[in-house]
């Protein structure tokens, strides 16, 4: 995979559409999470949002440049 992608003629890092498209995972992921009830057994669900996120992001940047 190259390191840059071309949209609309700008180069950008191949991570920021990587990015948005993690943003929609975690979203959805989390609506979910949210409706089952799984917040009411996790200490901090702020931080597990976040930890979430940083993971699923590292996890498809992993992937990405294997």
């Amino acid at each position: 995979m190259p390191r840059e992608i071309a949209i609309f003629g700008v180069y950008m890092p191949t991570l920021l559409p990587l990015l948005a498209a993690t943003a929609a995972v975690h979203w959805s992921l989390d609506s979910v999470l949210a409706r089952i009830g799984f917040y009411r057994l996790v200490w901090h669900p702020s931080l597990f949002r976040l930890c979430t996120f940083i993971g699923l992001y590292a996890a498809a940047g992993l992937y990405l440049y294997r």
